[in-house]
């Protein structure tokens, strides 16, 4: 896996302006796909209203990522608040709602979850779980368009990518505090033997819900080989994940404990179902593996964890682990 940025904030200012014009009187930019590099293409052909025009559009991309730090939400629309990316395929709708083999399921985009159709200017999506919904569709440039649910007056900003180019790492990484609620519960299934003796040493089983980056853990020492639902949880308490300024490809972790203060780690992925926590006041490593994973809106009711805009809290510090 390699680790990059994915995108960066979009100005919405427009969006104001553009509430004034019926959308049946917008222009979009044509987009022909040629290859699995689309061709942009800005014709007087293409600068037209219509069903076909709107599809070509949505299938010009891969993907859509979903920019929620750009968008302007006032209600959500829950399948496009949930997804990290969106794809329109030949009428179907794929998403990517979880973290956990992103890149990878379907191909890079992600499982079914409803049918589409077009209109002029707009899109008709019949979800699986969240029912009809009429969006207008705006061309921003030629890789960013905004969905506008007129009955919310919320609008999102989507960034269109291919499977073969697309920063799904990055993508990971600047989410992974709701990669850590993919799993009911984290068991630990290592504790380096370097190390000093400390507190979290008791600690087998971690659980993060809530998310900003800022959310809620849990906490227990019951004996480990427990199924989720068995688990006892012993405390509850508050978790941040963090940025690293000058370097990109580490994490910290802090976990609140009001009696012993915070306890900080360095975040390190080994894989989507294993994590390292390096202890950093104590030396000590610990590996944790994800039980009970949760795939969400796959026909089995769970909505997810929304996304909400966030940005991680930098901290000025230097990796302690020596690889």
């Amino acid at each position: 896996m390699i680790f990059g940025i994915v995108l960066g904030l979009h100005d919405t200012n427009t969006t104001t302006m553009k509430r004034t014009i019926h959308f049946l009187s917008l222009f979009f930019i044509g987009l022909l796909v040629s290859s699995c590099y689309t061709e942009v293409i800005i014709d007087d052909d293409f600068i037209e209203e219509s069903p076909v025009n709107t599809s070509r559009v949505l299938e010009s991309f891969d993907l859509w990522y979903v920019d929620i730090n750009a968008s302007n939400v006032r209600a959500s629309v829950p399948f496009l608040q949930n997804a990290f990316t969106v794809s329109f395929n030949r009428g179907v709708l794929f998403a990517n709602n979880n973290l956990v083999g992103i890149g990878r399921t379907g191909n890079g985009i992600g499982i079914d979850v409803g049918s589409y159709g077009t209109l002029a200017g707009a899109v008709e999506i019949n979800h699986d779980l969240d029912g009809r919904w009429i969006l207008e569709v705006y061309a921003l440039n030629s890789d960013t368009i905004e969905l506008y649910d007129a009955n919310s007056d919320s609008s999102y900003v989507l960034r269109g990518h291919y499977t073969n180019t697309i920063d799904y790492t990055g993508i990971f990484y600047d989410n992974i505090h709701l990669f850590l609620q993919e799993y009911r519960a984290w068991e630990k299934s290592f504790t380096s033997e370097v190390g000093a003796l400390n507190d979290f040493d008791d600690e087998n089983y971690l659980r993060f819900v809530s998310g900003n980056g800022r959310g809620t853990f849990e906490s227990s020492i019951d004996a480990v080989g427990l199924a989720p639902g068995q688990i006892q949880w012993d405390y509850v308490g508050n978790y941040e994940v963090f940025d690293v300024a000058n370097d990109e490809t580490l994490k910290t972790l802090t976990l609140d404990y009001d009696f012993l203060g915070n306890d900080y780690f360095e975040l390190y992925v080994i894989n989507d179902g294993t994590i390292e926590l390096y202890h950093v006041p104590s030396g000590t490593t610990y590996e944790f593996r994800g039980r009970g994973y949760q795939q969400f809106l796959k026909g089995d009711g769970k909505q997810g964890k929304p996304r909400i805009k966030s940005a991680n809290a930098t901290m000025k510090v230097k990796a302690q682990k020596k690889m």
